[in-house]
């Protein structure tokens, strides 16, 4: 036809005074290739000779169409797994592979619990340090293995590690001091529980220990007792002198428990002093008290401190004393201690101040497989000391839980307190909650008290010496006065609110039922209540044998048929509850949280020595 040259584009044929006025589109190398074959059959109907051009992508064309198509990696395994080469996980085979790979995700995340020096150098302790000259009584050294593991088996005792020093049934086989023994006697202890028949003997024997028992056990004893005797040991051996010591330490997240622990340290010591005139001088470092009362004690010489991490953390960055001579630490509540993040940084900065091995001891009643698993990098040849699973109630605890509508709580508060006499413990969420519900009782005409992290320290110390001492029937607080400590005959403890984690229940509910008497604990909970510890709950009361109330009954479980889960897949590794799984916990989801965003889980992070009253549930103390 009419017109000038005409070149083949994408869109076809197109005149060269048409091309100039339009803009050329990109042409990918498959149609430039396809184009090109087209022209080649076109050159061939016309005998012209080959374009140079042409010829190159025909020939690439060709080789393209000779290869072999690649398969993606989603083709091979659907072939696999048609074919039968591959056997496709089972539910829980790929639920155990979730967890395990979360769990060295945590593991990954964590350094070994040891001083930022003796991670610079490389330190490593290979062999348990001996701070003592202890042995246990010949009989009891000549005790077969099944003979001492049938006291185990009759106590309801586990444990784990090499040498594990024999149980010992009576406090005098395991060598105490009379005036020590008499002192026992005096506060009504006669006979020691499961966790200090076996727990007793380990500590004594200088072996690195994690220690777990449901509240009320009696652990505080297991670390008490030997901290007495090693700072005994010492002063005999050799007096201390002035700005010396401590020998050892024990440290613990709040104020009271702080000074409960102190309170029977001291105890013990001035039993000892009574009998033969050895004086042990010990301090108890918390914030909220004077810190020139505290150097007063410390200035000639101290024998054991007994703290928390904020404050003793102060006081050795500003070397009001050294751990020079420290060979001997205990943690209590360990689980917080090194499981919380800022708490886990404080105790780091305190095991920088060792200049060399220690005894180390890490007490709880709820300690889950993963911190457990962090808590050995901190130990030497350790031994496991558990009496029950880590995380569960206290069977001596009857557990009711109730439904009750939040505008009725207040009112159903007053019948729940019928149900027993007093002591009776109340624990909330919030410190307006107490303040509220302390003041309702007060117009009821109810001897109650309150405490919470807006409270000053020594409104605190009176408000929990009234309640001890029987002035008070009733103390209404926040989760500081579940954590460890210990008050006399606890009859009824009620939980106004279901607390958010597992953990704290456990802890809540192990104020009553001490000893060997039975207690009884109250829940309120509703539809505010998250479905995650509701399900912890149904699997803690099934466990304990308690009675299943109808809204947890209903309660759509993931969980029901997985009695023959493993370790790793029954229950939370994390945290400990048994309702969900590590990979759905909530407790570890609100950690990574807060990791991302660059914020530290406080939790009691100050270790009671800024004073408190930080706002919201966690830091109530």
């Amino acid at each position: 036809g009419a017109g000038g040259p005409a070149r083949t584009t994408a869109r076809g044929s197109v005149p060269m005074e048409e091309e100039e006025d339009e803009a050329e589109l990109y042409v990918p190398v498959r149609k430039r290739r396809a184009l090109a074959l087209q022209q080649q059959k076109e050159a061939s109907s016309l005998s012209k000779p080959r374009d140079p051009k042409v010829a190159r992508l025909l020939a690439e064309a060709a080789r393209e169409e000779g290869k072999p198509k690649k398969k993606s990696l989603l083709d091979e395994r659907a072939e696999q797994l048609a074919s039968g080469t591959i056997v496709p996980p089972t539910e829980a085979e790929a639920e155990q592979a979730e967890a395990q790979q979360v769990l060295e995700s945590i593991d990954n995340q964590h350094r070994p619990l040891m001083g930022v020096r003796e991670l610079a150098k490389g330190v490593e302790y290979t062999a348990a340090l001996k701070v003592g000259t202890w042995r246990p009584p010949y009989q009891i050294r000549q005790m077969s293995e099944e003979e001492r593991q049938a006291i185990r088996d009759k106590w309801h005792i586990l444990v784990e590690g090499d040498e594990m020093p024999p149980p010992i049934k009576s406090f005098r086989d395991m060598r105490f001091p009379e005036p020590v023994l008499s002192y026992l006697v005096s506060r009504g202890i006669k006979k020691p529980t499961p966790i200090q028949i076996q727990g007793l003997p380990a500590a004594l024997a200088g072996r690195d220990m994690i220690g777990i028992a449901f509240t009320g056990s009696g652990k505080t004893l297991v670390f008490t007792l030997p901290l007495v005797m090693v700072a005994f040991e010492e002063e005999r051996r050799l007096p201390i002198t002035r700005g010396e010591g401590p020998f050892g330490m024990i440290i613990v997240p709040s104020r009271e428990l702080a000074t409960q622990t102190w309170e029977v340290a001291r105890g013990i010591a001035t039993a000892v002093a009574a009998a033969d005139g050895t004086e042990l001088r010990s301090v108890c470092c918390i914030g909220g008290q004077n810190v020139k009362e505290q150097m007063d004690t410390i200035r000639p010489g101290v024998h054991m401190v007994i703290a928390t991490p904020g404050r003793l953390g102060d006081m050795l960055e500003k070397k009001r004393f050294s751990l020079d001579v420290c060979r001997y630490l205990a943690l209590d509540e360990a689980d917080r201690l090194i499981g919380e993040p800022a708490f886990e940084e404080e105790v780091r900065k305190i095991l920088d101040f060792f200049t060399g091995q220690r005894q180390t001891l890490l007490f709880s009643a709820t300690m889950p497989a993963k911190i457990q698993s962090f808590a050995r990098s901190a130990l030497v040849q350790p031994v496991i000391v558990n009496v029950g699973r880590a995380g569960a109630a206290n069977l001596d605890v009857i557990q009711e839980v109730e439904y009750v509508k939040q505008e009725a709580k207040m009112l159903y508060l007053l019948e729940c307190l019928q149900k027993t006499a007093p002591p009776v413990l109340i624990f909330c969420e919030s410190k307006s909650d107490v303040d509220e519900i302390h003041e309702y009782l007060l117009i009821k005409g109810v001897a109650a008290v309150g405490i919470h992290g807006g409270k000053d320290q020594e409104e605190r110390q009176l408000a929990i010496n009234m309640f001890r001492t029987g002035k008070k029937d009733v103390l209404i607080g926040t989760d500081v006065a579940s954590k460890g400590l210990d008050f006399p005959d606890i009859q009824h403890v009620i939980n106004y609110d279901m607390p958010k984690e597992i953990e704290n229940y456990v802890h809540r509910i192990g104020r009553t039922g001490r000893c060997g008497k039975t207690g009884v604990a109250t829940t309120f909970i509703n539809k505010s209540c998250e479905d995650s510890v509701l399900l912890d709950l149904k699997h803690l009361l099934i466990e304990a044998k308690q009675r299943i109330p109808p809204v947890l009954a209903t309660l759509e479980d993931p969980f029901a048929a997985d009695d023959g889960a493993d370790e790793l897949t029954k229950g939370c590794a994390f945290c400990g509850g048994l309702g969900h799984r590590v990979t759905t916990c909530p407790k570890l989801e609100a950690h990574r949280m807060k990791q991302m965003m660059g914020t530290k889980d406080t939790g009691l992070a100050d270790g009671g020595y800024s004073g408190g009253g930080m706002g919201g549930a966690a830091t109530d103390w």
